[in-house]
Parts: structure tokens; sequence; C-alpha cells
């Protein structure tokens, strides 16, 4: 397991050397988030009986914090190494296909986690929440981040140039994101895209972390559970194939 703690460490130390712009721009991005939507909507919006429109907001900003620092973590490591070059150094140490995968989405995963936990103990102190479920938070944020190391392991590694990895983030990750529930409820959509909603696997892992809250959701959170673990393993077992074929990394 040397190589495999070897890669992970050098891929924590990768943000943190940077972690201005890795940990403290997207809490401070999330922070402006919840003042703008949080002051606008605040008398006009309630969601769940009881809940402020604040306190619904903070769960769904922390879970979008921890999703798009997760995918930009492992994408964002594995197509600056491939550009620059010294993905070589990897490939040449004496690494499995699962040790790769484990430390790029283990990597990935403790900055999401990390950059979502500044964003709740930032945003908490602007409204009251409640912990029905603390499982139920813990749960979707492991899965929702290993998610998105694993979809930033395949960005990465289908990625040939920067312009690729943005349009991958831009058109897909942001969009999805966004269109989670991370500033409404799905139920107050039109059924067209209610039903485009529940197409979004993004929009589990959002209801099902903020079902840990409040104690309500769309959706039952073990049906949420289930479909985030099918759609993760779908995915690592991709990423899994890539990484031992060498699909664009051998070059």
């Amino acid at each position: 397991m040397t190589g495999f703690q070897t890669l992970f460490r050098k891929e924590l130390l990768r943000f943190w050397k940077v972690a201005t712009q890795t940990l403290t721009a997207p809490i401070v991005t999330a922070m402006l988030y919840l003042l703008i939507f949080g002051h606008v909507l605040e008398e006009h919006v309630q969601v769940f009986p009881g809940v402020s429109y604040t306190a619904f907001l903070v769960p769904g900003l922390v879970m979008m914090s921890v999703l798009q620092n997760a995918f930009a973590n492992s994408s964002s490591s594995l197509i600056q190494s491939k550009i620059t070059g010294n993905l070589v150094f990897v490939l040449l140490a004496p690494l499995s296909h699962w040790e790769m995968f484990g430390a790029y989405v283990l990597a990935a995963m403790v900055r999401g986690l990390a950059v979502g936990a500044g964003v709740f103990f930032i945003t908490v102190w602007f409204a009251k929440l409640s912990f029905v479920s603390p499982l139920w938070i813990i749960l979707f944020a492991l899965i929702g981040a290993a998610i998105l190391g694993t979809m930033g392991l395949l960005a990465g590694i289908w990625a040939e140039k920067f312009d690729q990895l943005a349009a991958f983030q831009n058109f897909l990750i942001v969009p999805a994101t966004f269109l989670a529930g991370v500033f409404y409820s799905v139920h107050s959509l039109p059924p067209f895209w209610l039903a485009v909603s529940h197409a979004n696997p993004f929009f589990y892992m959002i209801d099902g972390f903020r079902y840990g809250f409040f104690g309500h959701s769309d959706v039952p959170p073990a049906t949420s559970l289930f479909i985030v673990s099918i759609f993760f393993a779908v995915l690592a077992g991709i990423a899994v194939r890539l990484l031992k074929r060498g699909y664009k990394l051998r070059h």
C-alpha cells in the first residue's frame, strides 16, 4: 500500500498548497449564494412546514460545495498531470489501477468534504437547523463526494486539454448540480421538469442529504441511497476499467 499512500498524500498536498483557491474561495462563493438568495426569498418561500427558506438552503449549498469540489480535485489533477507530462511518474510506479482509483477518489472526497464542512460552519450561523438523522447526512455526503470524485477522474481521463474539461464541467456538472433542488423543491416544478429532475442522480444526493437535517424529502432517503449507490458502482466500474486499459493515459 506504499504506492497508494504516497499518491494519496501527493493529491492532498496538491490542493492544500493552494488552499486559498481550493478551500477558501468555494466557501466564500457559497456564502454569497446564501446571503443573496436567503435575503431575497426568506419571506416569500417556505418549502417544508416550519423550516425557513434560509435553513432549507444551507444543506443544499453544503452538498453542492461537496460535489463540485470533489469533481474539481480529481479532474484538475489528472488533466494537469497529462498536460505537463508528469503523469509518466505515476504510470511508471508499481501502482495497480485500484490503487490509482482509490488515491484520486479518496483525495477528492477529502477536499469536497473539507469545503462542505467549511460552508456548513460558516452558514449554520444564519439559520436554525435540526439534525433529525445524522447518519443519512454522513452517508449521502460520503457517497456524493465519492461519485463526483469518480466523475472527475473520468473527465480527467477523457479530456486532453483544459477546454474539454471546462466543457464537461460547465455543460454537465454545474447544470446537473443547480437543477438538482439546491435552491428549491422539485415538487414546485411543472410535470415535465419534475420528471427531468428525477432522472438527475444529483437530485437524489441533495434530497437525501437534506432529509438528514429536516426529516422531509421529495423521495424516501432509502430509495435515493439505492439509486446513487448503483450510479456510483457503474461509474467506479467504468473508471477502474479505463485505468486498467490505460485509456488516453499511455500515449
